[in-house]
This record gives structure tokens, C-alpha cells and sequence, in this order.
């Protein structure tokens, strides 16, 4: 049994490789081993006696906008419900800054789809067009789903 946290500086190796994996599958797009380290605080890590058993990140990009990305779940944990508890932290952290929207893209739309998340077109998400997709090795020929879920704040309490 393990537990979701935020990961130690020390796991970022292990997470890089265990991305590697996933993007070598055609899962997820790779990401740069400095752009993990400088992006730690946006990760969430499942951390069981073998290390590091998956990932995902929240990066923000707007005061009412955020992406879930990065979700990779070790082979011999997928289907256990891992990948659906990333995202709920991530959902959650989501929640506590306020933001109001959170997007993905994705090959495996549905797994977003059972979690609330609704299709929508790309040219819905702009911002992310300008910022990551230029770069992308895919451009213009992105095979992924674009995907968004609203965000009901929590009540204040006074």
C-alpha cells in the first residue's frame, strides 16, 4: 500500500524515468529532466515500497486555469485506481488555489471522461496553443483529446 504526496527532490530521477517509459509507449509526451526539477511543486507523486508507482502534475497557467498532465501509473499498478487518485489531488489542489478551470490533453480521453471532465474543441484553450503546443514535437498534427472540468469551490467557512 501506498501513499499520494508531493514528491522529495531526491524521486524526481525516478519519476523522469518512469515518464520515459510512458512516452515510450506513445502514453504521454516526454518532458526534459531540468523542466521536472524546476517544476517539482507541481507534481504528485503515488509512492509505494517500490518507489515511485506514478505521477501527474497541475501546472498553472492562469488565475482560473490550470493543466493536468504528466498522469503515468507503473505498469503493474494500472487499473488499481492510482491514476484516478492523482488526479483527484491534483483536482483538489486545483480547488484550494481557487482556480475555477482544469484541462487536459490526452490519448485516453475516456479515463478523463469518467472523472467529470467534458471534451471540447482545442481552439477552446488558446493559452495552451501559445504556450506548449508550438514547442510540441507533434505540431500541427496533435493526436491528443482536449479535455476540461469546472471546479465547485468549497464553501468558506467564516
Amino acid at each position: 500500500m501506498g501513499i499520494i504526496r508531493k514528491p522529495k527532490l531526491t524521486e524526481i530521477v525516478a519519476m523522469k524515468k518512469l515518464l520515459d517509459e510512458a512516452s515510450d509507449e506513445g502514453k504521454v509526451l516526454s518532458r526534459r529532466l531540468a523542466e521536472m526539477f524546476e517544476n517539482a511543486r507541481d507534481f504528485h507523486v503515488y509512492v509505494d515500497a517500490q518507489g515511485v508507482g506514478g505521477l501527474t502534475a497541475l501546472h498553472i497557467d492562469l488565475i482560473d486555469l490550470a493543466e493536468v498532465r504528466s498522469l503515468v501509473v507503473r505498469k503493474d499498478l494500472r487499473g488499481s485506481g492510482i491514476g484516478r487518485q492523482l488526479v483527484e489531488a491534483a483536482m483538489d489542489e486545483a480547488m484550494h488555489l481557487d482556480i475555477e478551470r482544469v484541462y487536459a490533453f490526452t490519448r485516453i480521453p475516456q479515463f478523463f471522461l469518467r472523472l467529470g471532465f467534458t471534451q471540447v474543441e482545442r481552439s477552446e484553450l488558446p493559452y495552451k496553443a501559445f504556450k506548449d503546443c508550438l514547442q510540441c514535437p507533434l505540431f500541427p498534427d496533435c493526436d491528443e483529446t482536449a479535455l476540461i472540468r469546472d471546479i465547485t469551490p468549497k464553501p468558506q467557512i467564516s
